[in-house]
C-alpha cells in the first residue's frame, strides 16, 4: 500500500515528483497558459509546471499541509508572482481560484500521494517507524485527529473504518485489540498492538509492514481524503477551459477507483440505469479520455525511486 514519493530528508533536499515528464507531456504545458497544482507538497511537479510554462504562465499551487506549502514557497521563490501558494483544500479549488481572478485553467494536477517528507518528519504521527503522539493532519488545525478515532470511536465504528479504507481483513480483531488497551497515546504502541493482534506470523516473508493498512485507513478517516478526491474531480472539471487536461495520479485502489468511476461517467453520454429502452437521463459529457490505460512509472524511475512503484495516472480533456 506504498503511496509515498520520493527520498525521506528533512532537509534542503526535495522529494522526487512522480511521472513528472508524463504529467508535462499529458496536461500540453504550454508557455503562458494557466495551470493548478492541486496537491503541490513541497513545489516538485509546480516547478516543473512553471519552467514549462514559461515565459507569461502561472500555477497556482494548493496544498492542506502549510508546512509543505512553506517549503514549497522557498523553493519556487525564484519565479516570482508566477507562483500562487494557497493553504486549504483542493476541494474548494473553483472558490480559491475565483478569488485570484481566475475562473479557468488550462491544465490541473492531481497527485494524490504522501511526501516521504511528511512521512519521516515528527509532529505528523504518519508513520509507524517512529514514537510519536497520534495526530495524521495534514492541517495541523483540522477538526479531528487519530488521537480521536483511536481512543474514541467504538469498536465497530474503528473496525469498519480500517476494514473501509485499509481493506484491512483483520479489522475486527485489530479493533478489539485497540479497544480493550485504550487509551493508546502513540504511533509506536498503536503499530505494537496491530502486529500482537494479526498474530506471530503476520510479518514473516511480508516486505509490509502489518500496521500499514490500518495507519492508512487512519489517515484517510481524519483528512476525510476520498470525499475530497470526489468533490476535487468535480470541482477540476468546472474550473478546466474547454481542451483543458486533468491528471490524477493515485496510489492505492480505493483512490484510483473514484478516478476511474469519475471518468468514465463524465466521457459517456448515457448513464441510464441498464434496461431503460430509451434514454432518459439528458447526460451530457463534459471529458474526453485521454489515455484508456492507466499511466505508470518506467522501469527505470521506479529503480529510481521504488516508492513510485505504486502510482497510476489517468488524463482526461475537458470537451
Amino acid at each position: 500500500m506504498t503511496e509515498i514519493t520520493g527520498s525521506a530528508d528533512q532537509g534542503s533536499v526535495f522529494h522526487q515528483p512522480v511521472l513528472l515528464s508524463e504529467t508535462l507531456e499529458r496536461l500540453l504545458v504550454h508557455p503562458g497558459g494557466v495551470y493548478l497544482d492541486a496537491t503541490a507538497g513541497e513545489g516538485g511537479h509546480t516547478s516543473a509546471l512553471l519552467q514549462a510554462s514559461t515565459p507569461g504562465g502561472r500555477v497556482l499551487g494548493i496544498d492542506r499541509d502549510p508546512r509543505s506549502l512553506a517549503r514549497a514557497a522557498v523553493r519556487l521563490e525564484r519565479f516570482g508572482e508566477s507562483f500562487i501558494p494557497l493553504q486549504g483544500n483542493y476541494s474548494q479549488m473553483v472558490a480559491m481560484a475565483n478569488d485570484q481572478g481566475i475562473d479557468r485553467v488550462d491544465g490541473i494536477l492531481m497527485d494524490l500521494g504522501l511526501s516521504s517528507r511528511q512521512l519521516d518528519t515528527p509532529g505528523y504521527g504518519f508513520s509507524f517507524r517512529t514514537d510519536e503522539p497520534l495526530d495524521m493532519r495534514y492541517d495541523p488545525n483540522g477538526p479531528l485527529s487519530a488521537d480521536d478515532i483511536v481512543n474514541a470511536y467504538s469498536e465497530e465504528d474503528l473496525a469498519n473504518v480500517i476494514f473501509r479504507y485499509g481493506e484491512e481483513p483483520r479489522s475486527r480483531r485489530i479493533s478489539r485489540a485497540i479497544v480493550r488497551n485504550r487509551p493508546i497515546n502513540s504511533t509506536g504502541q498503536l503499530a505494537s498492538l496491530v502486529v500482537a493482534a494479526m498474530g506471530p506470523g503476520s510479518r514473516k516473508g511480508n516486505r509490509v509492514h502489518p500496521a500499514t493498512r490500518t495507519f492508512q485507513a487512519l489517515r484517510i478517516e481524519v483528512n476525510d481524503e476520498l470525499a475530497s478526491v470526489e468533490t476535487g474531480l468535480a470541482a477540476a472539471i468546472d474550473l478546466l477551459a474547454p481542451s483543458g487536461r486533468l491528471a490524477v495520479i493515485s496510489y492505492h485502489s480505493l483512490e484510483d477507483r473514484i478516478v476511474k468511476t469519475a471518468f468514465q461517467r463524465e466521457s459517456t453520454a448515457c448513464i441510464c440505469p441498464p434496461g431503460l429502452p430509451v434514454c432518459v437521463c439528458q447526460h451530457e459529457p463534459t471529458l474526453n479520455l485521454v489515455n484508456r490505460r492507466i499511466i505508470r512509472p518506467s522501469s527505470e524511475e521506479v529503480a529510481g525511486n521504488p516508492r513510485s512503484r505504486s502510482a497510476r495516472m489517468r488524463v482526461a480533456e475537458r470537451r
